[in-house]
């Protein structure tokens, strides 16, 4: 009975991150097209692209401090609430200054990951719901879960193209995807509702990076910073705006693409924690994201579609498997008191560091520089790659020693 109680909640969010990472799957691509299709420049591209990030890092911030005091489940209805209003609100204003700052202030998500204030609280709720055995099984079945609703998401920013041959004009149809959006924002609402709140606990003491592994953790959120600096340079918006004007693909053709990308990213995931297993979490995180920034690399300098394309799979196969390695290895290399604010400093600066760059990336693109943001991205993670190898290669987890 008691383990009936405890799955009944991370099945409820396990369908609301479904959901939510379906919609941001088909927004990512959708809107470079809207902004383009407004009459936008690349480069105001990339601005609402930093915007959006950046009022998601500064939005993560905030839910930090407030869910230590408030019930996580009316935060996560609040942050559902968010992403309906965001649907609505968007395709009902086509002034740059509105657009930029709905985008710092909703929840659309350019880069269609785990970037958005959705996530710590998620985090929070299956943490408390599963035993310390179950625990890393489960986030490995919640990530698989978001990464293929992901991938559906990219399949669906086809639909406009389907509605353009009902007779529907493209502008109209991509904002009744905004509506879709706001749809699915209404649904995961009232799949967090279905989440049993929980008292609040009140500690005296606030965890705080100032224990025996402050070194390391701030080593760590050094790194992982720059490795979200150069992952910002090609977020899935800049990526499709990419494949837009470098070899004029259709949003059919974008939609397939992403959905492919989505689905080999996900089933890596467990894949990386096979890996790990034999040869370590650092090599698997370094072994594995070089040659996925190689073959980024050589992308950018592909003459043909269906040879960069090639490239991009290769690289979407590889480029997240340090995702769970990453979690695993930050919690196992800290004391057991430093875990919860190690997971806050060093995800924080990420999202701050991956909002810098998609403006730069726009700028390189209105400049006509279409390779540089994909050689950026490629020469900084592999510039982090072996900064990671050569600072961490002799601290391993209790597990490798």
């Amino acid at each position: 009975m008691i383990q009936a109680q405890s799955i009944q909640p991370a099945t409820w969010l396990f369908g609301a991150r479904s959901l939510r990472d379906f919609g941001d799957g088909f927004m990512a691509i959708l809107l470079p097209v809207y902004l383009l299709a407004l009459g936008f420049s690349p480069l105001q591209v990339g601005i609402i692209a930093t915007a959006s990030l950046f009022g998601s890092a500064l939005l993560t911030i905030i839910i930090g401090f407030l869910g230590a005091h408030h019930d996580l489940r009316r935060l996560l209805l609040a942050a559902a609430g968010l992403m309906v209003i965001t649907g609505a609100v968007m395709p009902m204003i086509n002034d740059y200054t509105l657009l930029l700052a709905v985008a710092f202030a909703g929840t659309i998500n350019p880069s269609a990951g785990s970037v958005s204030i959705f996530v710590p609280l998620e985090h929070a709720v299956l943490a408390r719901e599963v035993s310390s055995i179950d625990r890393t099984k489960m986030f490995a079945r919640y990530s698989l879960a978001g990464a293929l609703a992901s991938a559906g998401g990219g399949l669906a920013a086809a639909l406009p193209d389907l509605m353009v041959r009902l007779g529907i004009v493209q502008l109209s149809a991509i904002k009744l995807m905004f509506v879709l959006y706001a749809i699915v924002g209404v649904l995961g609402g009232l799949l967090y509702a279905r989440i049993p709140p929980r008292p609040i606990t009140h500690q005296a003491d606030k965890p705080a990076v100032q224990g025996p592994s402050r070194n390391i953790i701030l080593k760590l959120a050094a790194l992982f910073s720059l490795d979200a600096f150069a992952g910002g340079f090609v977020v899935q918006s800049l990526l499709a705006l990419w494949l837009f004007e470098r070899f004029d693909l259709s949003l059919s053709e974008a939609a397939v693409f992403f959905f492919w990308t989505g689905v080999l990213s996900a089933f890596s995931f467990p894949i990386a924690a096979w890996l790990s297993k034999r040869i370590g979490l650092i090599n698997t995180m370094v072994f594995t994201h070089i040659p996925s920034s190689i073959a980024l690399a050589l992308a950018a300098f592909a003459p043909s579609l269906p040879l960069a394309v090639g490239l991009l799979l290769i690289r979407a196969a590889l480029s997240q498997m340090d995702v769970p390695t990453r979690s695993s290895y930050v919690m196992a290399v800290v004391t057991e008191a430093e875990r919860a604010s190690a997971a806050s400093f060093t995800s924080v600066p990420r999202s701050l560091a991956a909002a810098a760059s998609p403006a730069l990336a726009g700028a390189l693109f209105a400049a006509s520089f279409r390779a540089w943001p994909l050689l950026i991205c490629a020469g900084l993670k592999i510039t982090y790659d072996l900064l990671l190898l050569l600072q961490f290669r002799h601290l391993k987890p209790p597990e490798e020693r």
